[in-house]
């Protein structure tokens, strides 16, 4: 009886605890689905806007469009289908992969916080994401969070969202397509037509001064080394003869309408090279933006076999075909006379202000009487004011800006000129690809105009810079 008993109360305690169990483990998971499905929604409500809404708040003040696709995306390119290529108009730009180093990690939060700085993204703004799908732009949410952002937003489907209505305002490099990405040019050499390549012949070139050293340690596939001697010669580092122009064209296989691709560690060279060559005459002249770096960063194969370029036997056209492009001291001093023309220093500001003579084979310090500055770098052999942190061109709407801050604009005919050419012929290249029309290369630059005691030059900071 006993036993019987205890065997029944047992059981009765079991189902007690059983169904207090049940009761809690089904209070305690209705609670947190309830609070999970209440988190999604706000977030949601939160989080995103539309395009009709974004298209209602353009101009707002306090708000931050920031366009985290790749540089090459945001000047034009249309990697992801669509509609039209370029930016939400006044977006600025802030690639996803700037947010990591080299290594793939991410950069420390001090790092990362100034250069959202440098963009206008602060924490005081609202800030308006997006990119091609919305497939990052969730994560960089949570990193601007983390970083003490409150008010963040993504547009709802993208920038093909936005791109699907053409009365919404865009805006795009104009020549975006002489600026090209490492995967346009991959596409090239796997016999692919990539987007606005016509057919032509092509020829890849890395642009290095003296003997092939980065090149004989890797290139791209099928590039050939070109020699910056065999475009500027000695004593003043001025463009090498007319004549001598097209032999090295001619010897390269360059006529006037094959594509030609430049790129080089730094590629202040390449773009030299591609002053000169436009100014032969040859008319689809391209960079690789980011220069071989960007190669690199891409993961394509490169090779360390020499190239040997097969020689060609007529240019096409006379050469110089665009002699505009590239002109002399006679013509500088001209330009400083005409009200509606600006002489460009592209060099740095202690070498514009007299500090510093930059290199140690140019003696006067100073700059031409006359000129303006035109933004360059920490000193003569770089050019933060022109690129980005990967070293792809920085916004265009950033350097015309600084321009415009010096009355340097398009309505004018505008003549760069550095120490000898190269970073003038970034700063023209640059220009070229905004769509500027009336440019030019001043060939001489400060070395040849420093040279004649005759020549009028200035030291110390300008009183007005317009």
């Amino acid at each position: 009886m006993n036993k019987r008993f205890k065997l029944i109360a047992l059981t009765v305690v079991l189902l007690l605890m059983f169904g207090l169990l049940s009761g809690c483990s089904n209070g305690k998971y209705e609670k947190t689905v309830d609070k999970s499905n209440t988190n999604l929604k706000s977030e949601e409500v939160k989080n995103t806007i539309n395009v009709k809404e974004l298209s209602e708040r353009l101009g707002e003040k306090g708000l931050v469009i920031v366009d985290i696709r790749s540089i090459a995306e945001y000047n034009g390119w249309k990697l992801n289908g669509e509609k039209r290529g370029g930016h939400i108009k006044g977006a600025v730009d802030f690639p996803f992969s700037w947010i990591f180093n080299d290594e793939g990690k991410r950069i420390n939060d001090d790092e990362l916080k100034n250069l959202l700085k440098s963009k206008g993204i602060t924490s005081d703004k609202t800030i308006l994401l997006y990119d091609a799908k919305g497939e990052k732009v969730s994560e960089m949410v949570e990193i601007l969070r983390e970083l003490g952002y409150k008010k963040v937003l993504y547009l709802e489907g993208g920038l093909l969202a936005w791109a699907l209505d053409e009365s919404l305002p865009m805006d795009r490099l104009a020549n975006y397509e002489k600026l090209v990405y490492a995967g346009w040019i991959n596409d090239l050499i796997n016999g692919k037509k990539p987007e606005t390549y016509r057919g032509k012949r092509y020829k890849i070139f890395e642009v290095s001064w003296g003997k092939p050293k980065d090149y004989n340690k890797g290139h791209i596939p099928g590039a050939i080394h070109l020699d910056t001697n065999e475009i500027e010669k000695e004593p003043l580092w001025n463009k090498v003869s007319d004549e001598d122009i097209e032999k090295m064209l001619l010897r390269n296989g360059i006529t006037y309408d094959t594509t030609v691709i430049l790129y080089g560690a730094d590629n202040m060279a390449a773009a030299r090279a591609a002053s000169i060559m436009m100014y032969a005459g040859v008319k689809d002249v391209r960079l690789l933006d980011g220069g071989f770096k960007a190669w690199l960063d891409a993961g394509f194969e490169i090779e360390t076999k020499t190239n040997k370029p097969t020689p060609v036997k007529e240019f096409g056209v006379k050469v110089p075909a665009k002699p505009e492009y590239i002109i002399d001291i006679q013509k500088v001093k001209s330009i400083l006379a005409d009200k509606n023309a600006v002489l460009v220093s592209v060099r740095s500001w202690e070498e514009y202000i007299g500090k510093t003579k930059g290199y140690s084979y140019i003696k006067p310090k100073g700059h031409i009487a006359g000129a303006v500055w035109g933004h360059a770098g920490s000193d003569p052999y770089h050019m933060e004011d022109y690129r980005n942190i990967d070293n792809t061109m920085r916004n265009f709407h950033e350097i015309a800006k600084n321009w415009e801050e010096w009355g340097i604009t398009p309505d004018k005919k505008v003549v760069f000129y550095c120490g000898t050419g190269w970073r003038a012929s970034e700063a023209f290249f640059a220009a070229y690809l905004m769509g500027w029309k009336d440019i030019a290369v001043y060939d001489g630059g400060w070395y040849e105009w420093s040279m004649d005691k005759s020549n009028p030059i200035e030291v110390g900071e300008p009183k007005n810079n317009k």
